[in-house]
């Protein structure tokens, strides 16, 4: 898209649009995201992603995130096990080839895979001119070989983008993006192309990252926010469905003293009824089939 003081979609005060409904009259569609990353040990770890900035190899900053692929993501994964949600998992395509055993248990769990660039050590927004559409062609090309399924959703590394971005994205077939934390509904987008894509509402708050390395939360206050946000999205859902994502690091809410926060926020979630254990695709494709435009 063209740079511009908007977004490619008409602004969408949630109380003036039709009612969206769940399958099964659910009120939330939760989607949980497991953010599968690798960063190389050559390579610095941006600022933005809780590097230091000292030069490779930057071995406390890199050692913590390899903890998340050897451990801390099994950990995720029996959580999740248990309560019978498939994770959306945004991958670094470089992992596939690192550590293919963390995409034998994905594919094991048939978990989705979506885009998250080649590496979290390489944002869209800090490549050289002309690398991008390359980008991210290669990224999803390796998914789609060590899968054998082609993603159709997007979360940039930082949740960065380009001008360009949305029109490479929906040139390689993707469906939804999710890096526009703006909504608690999806929303289309339309392209200057006239390809389309869905929003798929996303989180920077029921998100790890930002709430253990910026603001400093607890595992109980992690809990709790998780607890609070569905709460309030749940007695909204009565009246139009809402989306709930939980967005998370395995090297952050996979370590000992963190996982049990996690398993009691999803215990509060699914004693309720009218939770639609979702994955983005899920999500995206029921939206455009009954919600085509708004």
């Amino acid at each position: 898209m063209k740079a511009r003081a908007y977004g490619p979609f008409p602004y969408s005060p949630i109380h003036r649009r039709p009612r969206l409904e769940w399958p099964g009259g659910a009120r939330v569609a939760l989607w949980v995201i497991p953010n599968i990353e690798f960063f190389s040990l050559s390579e610095s770890i941006p600022a933005g992603a809780g590097g230091s900035g000292v030069k490779p190899p930057d071995v406390p900053a890199w050692a913590a995130r390899d903890y998340g692929n050897r451990v801390g993501v099994f950990r995720l994964m029996k959580v999740l096990d248990r309560y019978g949600v498939r994770g959306t998992v945004a991958l670094n395509s470089d992992l596939c080839a690192q550590h293919p055993e963390i995409i034998e248990e994905c594919k094991a769990r048939k978990w989705e895979f979506m885009g998250h660039n080649e590496s979290n050590t390489r944002r869209l927004n800090e490549l050289r001119a002309g690398q991008e559409s390359r980008t991210i062609r290669s990224a999803l090309d390796t998914i789609a070989k060590a899968t054998g399924s082609r993603p159709v959703g997007w979360l940039g590394s930082g949740l960065q983008e380009t001008w360009d971005t949305l029109e490479f994205l929906a040139a390689e077939r993707c469906e939804y993006v999710c890096d526009w934390v703006n909504d608690d509904q999806p929303y289309m987008m339309q392209l200057e192309s006239g390809r389309r894509l869905v929003s798929v509402p996303y989180s920077t708050e029921i998100n790890d990252k930002p709430a253990f390395e910026k603001r400093n939360r607890t595992a109980e206050e992690f809990r709790d926010m998780i607890v609070r946000q569905f709460d309030v999205l749940y007695e909204e859902g009565a009246d139009s469905g809402r989306v709930m994502a939980i967005a998370l690091h395995p090297y952050l809410t996979g370590v000992p003293h963190r996982i049990g926060a996690l398993d009691a926020a999803l215990a509060h979630i699914l004693r309720r009824e009218g939770v639609w254990r979702a994955t983005g695709a899920e999500i995206a494709r029921h939206y455009m089939g009954r919600k085509p435009t708004h």
